[in-house]
């Protein structure tokens, strides 16, 4: 029984297929659920796509940074003289 996936790839972004329930098996594709995107679409998602991924390591970066920020800040407090 095939189920629906998501292309992510650059030239069918966001399209969705047809493809095997067992992730990882050799059958992936078997036929497309929707239509085609229009040239606009395939040229701007791929875009988007980078620029989320690339907010959302930046953001887990700072939350590291924060949480270090916050360590110290305690850390002077409890140490303080």
């Amino acid at each position: 029984m095939a189920i629906v996936r998501t292309a992510w790839t650059d030239k069918n972004p966001g399209r969705r297929f047809w493809g095997c329930p067992t992730e990882g098996s050799k059958c992936r594709f078997i036929g497309w659920f929707d239509g085609p995107i229009c040239e606009r679409s395939k040229a701007i998602i791929p875009g988007l796509l980078r620029s989320i991924n690339k907010l959302k390591s930046q953001n887990t970066r700072l939350k590291y940074y924060l949480l270090c920020n916050w360590v110290l800040f305690v850390f002077v407090l409890v140490y303080k003289k």
